[in-house]
């Protein structure tokens, strides 16, 4: 059994749904007639509603002047987009179209219904220039522009909830059955939706159309999904499951330059590369995972800007979230989650109030002390949406002037087989003391200009930093590890 599937049921309390129904609505794109899961106000509610939670989960990427890079670039696209031309009904005309860069390492791009988008930090360090990230953005513009998500929703089961996806990879951020612990039933569907090839297509066709007309080479994006193929091999090899429904991207090498080619064929001139001036807009980025935001070694987390630190049990898997950090066991059947609760002014209100919810049963509770600090715990059983009985432990301490809750879960039967593990972790609570971890800095890309003509692997950092390998920072350069590099080329090269 995996316990995942049954998280919504014990965490997420009064979600709201949309759908249920089919509406006859028209297509932007095509301009014709068609059914749909929702109508295009019941979109742009969605995605509004969608937006604050997906930020609250990622967070947004601390650069104004890159997300306001990003969201110009966007915003010049929507403008030749089939929103914005001289026959489309006003509905469409007016919606607002709006931008984000998350503080996401993954490398992805995805879209909500009615006009919001996303690209991840991770994603633009992947890319070389700014006609690739016209393309990327031009594709989810062309996701909402064509209606992919509501006319997949028409197709789903009565009250089932299967709003977008459109990811560029094919994976939501961090595909792991933990972004859901923090989200609405609605929002958590959001990341799990996957197109169709056609609809997918359908995208990449846009995404040329819209990058060409505003001149940028359109066949520039080919490059971009051939370090998509290499992100895939180097994590394992082949395409991963989750870009079954997506073009091969050996597909999209071919056809993205062919399409490029019948639009300048067209008369719309594609000479707009701009390699420099993205370029030094990545400078100083971000690059993998922030360990000021939280990371493990060796069996323990720590969290450097907090100056906290607890062990990860043996066999858990740790999922460090904007929200939340979860801990899930090999066999997927026990989970911790540990989060700030910022409603509560002490770890007693803390436990009390998460225990008083409704279809949850109380056996015990109390205070506690650990490593001289105070906190209030309590056990609970409450029923899953099959009929399972759930156990739980709720822990609450209080550091810093934060109250932070640990919450551990796994069946009534099998409670008492992990007991020991979810006390470890809540009695493992401390204050972070280690200077040198306290101290440590996040990787970021700089920008070094090759002062001479030689192989790509020779202008590589040694040691390199974290757990970076050569080939992360080939992929990252759209080079290969034994390419020659000629002298004047600028890199990207991470350093801490």
């Amino acid at each position: 059994m995996n316990i995942r599937k049954k998280i919504l049921t014990l965490i997420v309390i009064g979600s709201v749904g949309f759908g249920g129904c089919v509406t006859l609505g028209q297509n932007p794109v095509s301009g014709n007639k068609r059914v749909y899961g929702y109508s295009w106000e019941e979109e742009v509610q969605i995605g509004k509603q969608a937006d604050s939670e997906i930020i609250s989960q990622y967070g947004l990427y601390d650069d104004e002047e890159l997300s306001n890079y990003v969201s110009e670039i966007g915003q010049e696209l929507v403008e030749v987009s089939h929103l914005r031309r001289e026959d489309t009904p006003e509905k469409f005309k007016n919606t607002e179209f709006t931008f984000r860069v998350l503080n996401s390492p993954v490398v992805n791009a995805f879209a909500l219904p009615g006009g919001y988008n996303y690209v991840t930090r991770g994603l633009l360090s992947h890319l070389n220039n700014e006609a690739q990230l016209a393309m990327v953005l031009g594709h989810e513009i062309g996701h909402v522009a064509a209606r992919h998500a509501s006319q997949r929703a028409a197709t789903q089961q009565f009250g089932q909830l299967a709003i977008i996806g459109g990811a560029i990879l094919g994976e939501s951020l961090g595909y792991d059955g933990a972004n859901i612990l923090q989200m609405s039933s609605q929002t958590a569907q959001l990341l799990f939706l996957k197109y169709s090839r056609d609809a997918e297509r359908e995208s990449d066709e846009l995404g040329v159309e819209y990058s060409a007309m505003k001149n940028y080479m359109a066949a520039e994006g080919a490059e971009f999904f051939t370090s998509l193929e290499r992100i895939s091999e180097s994590q394992g090899g082949g395409i991963p499951t989750l870009l079954s429904s997506h073009p091969d991207p050996g597909e999209r090498e071919t056809t993205i330059p062919r399409l490029a080619r019948e639009w300048e064929s067209k008369g719309y001139e594609q000479t707009i590369l701009d390699k420099e001036e993205f370029m030094q807009m990545l400078e100083g980025i971000v690059f993998g995972e922030n360990p000021r935001e939280g990371f493990e070694r060796d069996g323990m987390f720590y969290h450097p800007d907090l100056e906290f630190q607890f062990p990860v049990p043996a066999d858990f898997q740790l999922i460090n979230q904007t929200t939340a950090v979860v801990m899930v066991n090999e066999a997927q059947d026990a989970i911790i989650q540990f989060t700030i609760d910022s409603q509560n002014e002490t770890p007693e209100s803390s436990v009390r109030t998460f225990l008083g919810q409704e279809g949850i049963t109380i056996i015990e509770q109390q205070g506690f002390s650990t490593n001289s600090l105070s906190g209030y715990q309590g056990i609970a059983t409450a029923q899953a949406q099959d009929g399972t009985e759930l156990k739980l432990k709720v822990t609450a301490v209080g550091y810093d002037g934060n109250i932070y809750r640990f919450l551990s879960y796994t069946t009534s039967a099998q409670f008492d087989t992990y007991r020991s593990a979810f006390v470890s972790v809540e009695n493992g609570f401390d204050q972070l003391y280690d200077q040198q971890i306290l101290g440590i800095q996040p990787v970021k890309l700089t920008l070094v200009t090759a002062s001479r003509t030689a192989p790509f692997s020779s202008f590589l950092p040694d040691p390199l930093p974290m757990d970076i390998q050569p080939l992360d920072i080939a992929i990252i350069n759209q080079v290969e590890l034994d390419q020659t590099i000629q002298a004047g080329t600028m890199l990207k090269i991470p350093v801490q």
